[in-house]
């Protein structure tokens, strides 16, 4: 299969909705096939989520560029992302951030996206196995956060480690349907809109979703 071929054309598909050059120059750049299960593959540039394994996905990319999108990066922030999954999305953040903080509750997939980004040379991330803490609290403040999966509210501990002026998106709902939002920090009252409609898998951790 043409891999370069089918992710141009994802890029082209994709495009009319997402006006950031520097977003989708970093989905034509990375190889979104290593990400997904061998059998998977084929479908690495379809516009639709795929199950990468123990219960997770990977979000349709339509979605992964609205989101990164809306923290408006411009290269010089420490990122926090919450919830590493495959590493898709930490790698689009590192192309356009300065660093990238990401954490995961499920060793095999911490430990089979850290082995993809080392293989495409990444040094700008990090990744921390974490239990029910949201979040990492050591490198914080951070100049934008990314949430990869739902809480039935947003978490406070997570606003905490957010920066003054930076951008959280987070999808916010029930279990099985949410709302994208994204919300600037400020001193005194933060800024929330809605991006829209979303289905994530639910955020499980202290100030989130107990395990089922």
């Amino acid at each position: 299969m043409d891999f370069e071929a089918a992710r141009a054309r994802l890029v082209e598909h994709i495009s009319p909705e997402i006006n950031d050059k520097r977003v989708l120059a970093a989905i034509a750049h990375i190889p979104r096939e290593l990400f997904v299960p061998p059998e998977a593959q084929h479908l690495a540039y379809e516009n639709i989520p795929l199950a990468i394994g123990l219960g997770q996905t990977i979000s349709q990319p339509l979605i992964i560029a609205l989101m990164t999108k809306a923290l408006e990066l411009t290269g010089s922030e420490k990122v926090l992302e919450v919830g590493t999954g495959c590493g898709y999305q930490a790698a689009i953040l590192a192309e356009l951030a300065r660093s990238v903080v990401t954490t995961e509750r499920l060793s095999p997939l911490a430990e089979a996206a850290k082995n993809v980004l080392d293989s495409l040379g990444y040094t700008n991330i990090e990744i921390h196995l974490v239990e029910e803490t949201l979040g990492y609290q050591p490198e914080s403040p951070y100049g934008a956060i990314m949430v990869t999966a739902a809480a039935p509210r947003v978490p406070t501990s997570l606003l905490a480690q957010l920066a003054i002026g930076g951008r959280m998106v987070i999808p916010v709902g029930s279990r099985h349907v949410q709302e994208l939002y994204k919300i600037t920090r400020k001193r005194q009252r933060n800024i929330v809109q809605n991006l829209g409609g979303c289905r994530f898998v639910p955020l499980i951790g202290k100030d989130a979703w107990k395990e089922e």
